[in-house]
Formats: C-alpha cells, sequence, structure tokens
C-alpha cells in the first residue's frame, strides 16, 4: 500500500425530506446564487422544496447548465455572480450542475487574464466561493468531491480541475429527488459510477484488501441493484442505494493507498468533445477494450474481480462479463453503436493527443497518443 493523506470535510445530510434542512446547513451569506440546468428540477418538485428552504434569502438565479457543462455558459454565470457580490453558490441538479458550480466558484475570484487556464494550463485556484449541492443525479460523486469537467464549444475540448477549495460545505442527497430521472440518465449514472470504481481498482495490486473488497462491494450493488431501478423505478430503497453508491465510488475512500488509472476517462473525455456522446456512453465504449490492450498487467485483479463479482475464473471472462452487464441495462458499448467511425475517432484523439505533446496516461504511463489510437480503432 503507498503512503497516502485522506481528507474529506463535506457535510453530507441523506435521506427522505432532508432538503428542509438546507437553513440549518448555510453558513452566514448575504447573496446566494441558485445553478441549475434544464428545468427539470421545476417539474418534479425539487425547485419548489429549495426554494422554500431559501424563503426570505438574497437569491440570484442562473439556469441552463448543460448535460457536459459548458466553459461559455459557465461564464456567463461567472458574470452574474460578480456582479451580483455572491458569496455563496448552490447547485440543484446532477454532476454536470456541480462540475459547473465548481468552476464558476473558482472563477469568480480568479485574478488571472483568462478563467479557462485553470482547466487549460493548471492555473492554481487561490480562492474560491463556497458552494453547497442538492443532488438529483447519482453518478459523478460531485457532491462529495473536489473534481470538475467542463466542455469548451469553441474549440472541441472537455477538460479537468481540482482543488480542495472546491469542496462542498455541505451536499444533499434525497433518493427521491431521482425517481423521474428518465432511464437513460439513470443507466448513465449507474455506468459512470462503474467506470469510477475500476479507475481506482482495475491497475497492479498493491495489497490493499479492504480497498479492494469496498469497490467490490460498491461494483456488487450496482449489479445488482441495477435490474431492480429499471423494473421499479420508483423504489426508494434501490434509488437510495445507487445514489449512496454513486457517492462512495469517488469520494476518495477507494483509492486510498492505490494506484489509479483514468485513462478511459481522458480518452472518453475526447469522444464527447468532438462527437457530443453522453460521457458514460464514451466510458462503456472504451474501457472494454482498454482492459484487452492492458490484460496482462491488470491480469491479476481482473481475475480477482471476475471471480468475486461474476464468478468466472478469467481475466477475458470478467471483461465480456462486464459488456454484458452494460449491454443488460441499455448501455451500447461500441462507436458504431453511436453512429461514429473508429478510424475517424482513432486519428482525431491521436492527433488531439499528439498537439498536447503526447500524453502518458494510465497507472503505468504507459498509454500514449499510438496506443489510445489503437484502442480506439478496436472499439
Amino acid at each position: 500500500m503507498e503512503n497516502f493523506i485522506f481528507h474529506n470535510p463535506v457535510k453530507l445530510v441523506f435521506g427522505k425530506g432532508c432538503i428542509a434542512q438546507i437553513p440549518e446547513l448555510l453558513p452566514s451569506v448575504q447573496t446566494i446564487m441558485l445553478v441549475y440546468g434544464g428545468g427539470s428540477i421545476k417539474r418534479n418538485g425539487v425547485y419548489d422544496q429549495v426554494l422554500a428552504a431559501l424563503k426570505g434569502r438574497n437569491l440570484v438565479e442562473f439556469a441552463g447548465i448543460e448535460p457536459n457543462p459548458r466553459y461559455e455558459t459557465s461564464m456567463k454565470a461567472v458574470l452574474l455572480a460578480r456582479q451580483r457580490k455572491v458569496d455563496f453558490i448552490l447547485g440543484v441538479g446532477g454532476g454536470s450542475v456541480l462540475d459547473a458550480v465548481k468552476f464558476i466558484a473558482a472563477a469568480v475570484p480568479f485574478t488571472g487574464k483568462d478563467p479557462w487556464d485553470i482547466l487549460a494550463k493548471g492555473a492554481e485556484v487561490k480562492a474560491a466561493v463556497p458552494i453547497g449541492a442538492v443532488l438529483t443525479l447519482p453518478a459523478t460523486g460531485s457532491e462529495m468531491n473536489t473534481n470538475s469537467v467542463i466542455s469548451r464549444v469553441e474549440t472541441s475540448e472537455k477538460l479537468h480541475f481540482s482543488s480542495p477549495l472546491v469542496y462542498p460545505v455541505f451536499s444533499i442527497l434525497d433518493p427521491e429527488t431521482s425517481v423521474s430521472l428518465p432511464v437513460r440518465q439513470t443507466v448513465n449514472g449507474i455506468v459512470d459510477s462503474f467506470v469510477h470504481v475500476m479507475e481506482q481498482y482495475m491497475t497492479k495490486d498493491l495489497n490493499t484488501p479492504l480497498q479492494d473488497r469496498y469497490c467490490e462491494a460498491i461494483i456488487s450493488t450496482l449489479v445488482e441493484e441495477s435490474p431492480k431501478v429499471l423494473y421499479t423505478p420508483s423504489d426508494y430503497d434501490v434509488r437510495a442505494n445507487i445514489m449512496w453508491c454513486a457517492t462512495n465510488a469517488l469520494n476518495g475512500w477507494c483509492s486510498c493507498g492505490c494506484l489509479q488509472d483514468w485513462a478511459t476517462h481522458m480518452i472518453g473525455h475526447e469522444l464527447t468533445a468532438f462527437y457530443g456522446i453522453d460521457h458514460a456512453q464514451s466510458l462503456a465504449i472504451v474501457l472494454p477494450e482498454l482492459w484487452r490492450a492492458k490484460i496482462d498487467s491488470k491480469r491479476q485483479k481482473l481475475v480477482q474481480f471476475g471471480r468475486r463479482v461474476f464468478a468466472v475464473s478469467s481475466a477475458e471472462e470478467a471483461i465480456f462479463k462486464t459488456e454484458e452487464f452494460f449491454h443488460s441495462i441499455g448501455m451500447k458499448t461500441k462507436l458504431s453503436d453511436y453512429g461514429i467511425q473508429p478510424a475517424d475517432a482513432s486519428k482525431k484523439i491521436y492527433e488531439r493527443f499528439m498537439g498536447r505533446g503526447d500524453v502518458a496516461l494510465g497507472e503505468g504511463g504507459d498509454i500514449n497518443a499510438a496506443a489510445a489510437r489503437d484502442i480506439l480503432l478496436r472499439c
């Protein structure tokens, strides 16, 4: 096991009706910016619950955050927040809204030339507006981590940043808010959570049995609960289990003392940037073929995973069972399923990575632009 430091300051409130606890959780602030997406929170009653909890507060609203949050849209919120002297931002929605909120929070006090530098150049985040979260779509774990991924339409890029200054002060998770989600979004969240765990688990073995079993517990729970949520979407207990899995998949606990991969995400981000497919769709496409390409270095973990989760005995069977699981919940796993030519995707992403001076992805740093191209050709 490698040395590690673990710190997660997020106050997480979980359960039915907990949106009403917002007044008790808010720090002393003057002006709150309420940020949300396309309006589903107004149809499912979450918006009304949040407004009731914020009654009497000075509010500024910003709507329209996209499923892959855009830099261009987020910067409009940054300008509004600066104009209105916002000193707290409350994101209500899924991971995309929360990712946007984190970027907005970091960009408002940013004193550099261009806030895009936070994403493109790794500019230091020296200050951030405090944020809170009301989660409605379990997927990214953004409610309990420091990560944010933002797309820029102008340049067809999708980049990320992380800073401890954008940990939410609090996050509210009421599984009832996810009951009205469309099937596509529910499935996307399951796949996203699944791959988050795998990026921290499916690497070289470092004798981390507790972390391994923690990861396997999350994956096993997702595999067991996923069919239930498709057949009984209004089942509170099933929704609660999936929501809690998504949070635990990326709140830092899985990766303590472990190697991490994240190559599937880095390649997948480029597929989304170029072709606009859903984030989870890109992950489901890349993961199986990346595993096949790196099967020798990942064999020990693949065999362990296959045996403990799917009751199979080989690395090859473990990969097949993963694809089978994705297919069982309606997630397709080939570029052609989304009208994308592997040759086109591999060329574009090879050139993108080479344009950045090549890359060194994966836990071993051995997935470069050429390796990524070859993986995509197999997708």
